[in-house]
């Protein structure tokens, strides 16, 4: 596979020229992101990723017209392949759960360095996903609040609620099952079966699994 079809195409929406110009310096520094286009609102966006179907879309929260939150809803009803990363000012807990509901695979605020903007985005494009440690931290507040953690976890296994949380430590089948000492296909059973009892279709919705019932610890 060569360069160009490893490059990660990309469009920004964001309404501030001035950020958007910041955000296109940093991102020519990595030879594998190439940016398709820019846009100002989220109606333009949905136009542009109707003709262009880049592999990540990177958005604000507050835009004239039509906000992230909708655009990142309206993206994955009709474009479900294409990542999502809000790069936003905004940490409020209703709007990073509404994020996190919408399932965009990462959330950083504007004031990120770029080494983590660089990590965010190949995670993201990696079937992973990226939110900052202080979102997080956000998340868990919000959603320890709404959720009975003992009912949610009754149906789960010990080696089940083990597994959870090394997929949130981002281990891969193969890692877990090295370090739990058992097969791959042992593991990919327990998978299975988490994504039946959870009720969760993405690793999103893994995620937020995680969350709602302290199952992961974003503080290590």
């Amino acid at each position: 596979m060569d360069e160009e079809q490893k490059s990660i195409r990309v469009l920004i929406a964001d309404d501030h020229q001035m950020f958007i110009d910041g955000l296109k310096a940093l991102l020519r520094r990595e030879k594998n992101i190439q940016i398709i286009g820019e846009v100002s609102n989220g109606i333009q966006a949905l136009e542009f990723i109707r003709k262009n179907q880049p592999d990540l879309l990177i958005t604000d929260i507050s835009m004239p017209g039509m906000s992230g939150v909708e655009l990142t809803r309206e993206v994955k009803l009709h474009f479900p392949e294409i990542k999502i990363l809000v790069l936003t000012m905004y940490n409020d807990r209703e709007i990073v759960g509404e994020i996190l509901m919408s399932e965009a695979e990462g959330y950083i605020l504007k004031n990120t360095g770029r080494q983590e903007l660089s990590n965010a985005i190949n995670r993201i494009i990696g079937n992973s996903t990226y939110y900052s440690n202080e979102v997080l931290n956000i998340m868990m507040t919000r959603m320890k609040k709404q959720k009975n953690i003992e009912k949610n976890t009754a149906q789960l296994t010990p080696r089940e609620i083990e597994i959870i949380k090394l997929i949130m430590e981002e281990l891969s089948s193969e890692e877990i099952a090295d370090k739990l000492f058992i097969s791959k296909r042992t593991v990919d059973t327990h998978r299975k079966n988490i994504i039946q009892k959870t009720n969760t279709r993405t690793l999103v919705g893994l995620l937020k699994f995680a969350i709602e019932n302290n199952l992961a610890d974003f503080n290590q």
